[in-house]
């Protein structure tokens, strides 16, 4: 059984040398229930809303699993929140989450929509490790961004029941990893794009805004 290691929020904004001038990334575990609405956890910002936050990318999770890999990677403790994720789980394959899966999380129900590209910011919020942003694009544990199709609260400990899965079979993993690899991975982002705007034709999800402009990008290429 899936659940929820821990629910995490900003702690307090900082400085960055990014366009923004402040980030968020620092999300810290929180105590007792959380409401989560349709841009996210109650009291929770993100500071960059151009890439970051809005209706498609509400929540942040991360897989408890991706980040004792790091742990280990890093020699140093992953701990909920130092990736600036929302949502800290266990049991569940998060970058492995078919996009336009559904979970039922406490009673809020989230959507997966899209997987988190890595950034400045985020590798600066680890101390700027070598080569973070392309080491953690290689890996391909990305994590996933979700929308909240239906309001409600959760916690830590809560249960993550997954509640449907289109029948499109592109992972969230398996977009992010097709999509970085290059011209030699343009067969395979377009055949992955087409079955997700198939997906989307028979309303079985809603592609991100984001996710819309890449598949287009791909059919098109």
């Amino acid at each position: 059984m899936a659940d929820l290691l821990a629910v995490c929020r900003v702690h307090e904004l900082h400085p960055d040398p990014g366009t923004v001038g402040v980030t968020a990334i620092d999300k810290r575990p929180v105590d007792g229930r959380v409401r989560a609405g349709r841009f996210g956890l109650y009291a929770d910002v993100q500071a960059d809303r151009a890439n970051h936050g809005g209706a498609d990318q509400a929540v942040y999770a991360y897989a408890e699993e991706d980040a004792r890999y790091w742990a280990e990677a890093l020699g140093r403790e992953v701990t909920p929140g130092l990736f600036g994720e929302n949502l800290r789980t266990r049991g569940l394959d998060v970058s492995g989450a078919l996009i336009g899966e559904r979970w039922r999380v406490g009673t809020a129900v989230l959507e997966v929509t899209q997987p988190r590209t890595p950034c400045a910011t985020f590798a600066r919020r680890l101390g700027s490790p070598e080569r973070w942003v392309r080491r953690f694009t290689e890996a391909n544990r990305t994590g996933a961004y979700l929308r909240v199709v239906e309001a409600g609260e959760l916690g830590a400990g809560d249960a993550v029941e997954v509640v449907r899965r289109p029948s499109h079979g592109v992972s969230v993993a398996g977009w992010f990893g097709a999509w970085n690899a290059g011209p030699s991975g343009f067969a395979e982002t377009a055949r992955l794009a087409t079955a997700l705007r198939r997906s989307a034709d028979d309303d079985e999800l809603r592609l991100s805004e984001d996710m819309d402009t890449r598949t287009t990008k791909a059919m098109n290429r």
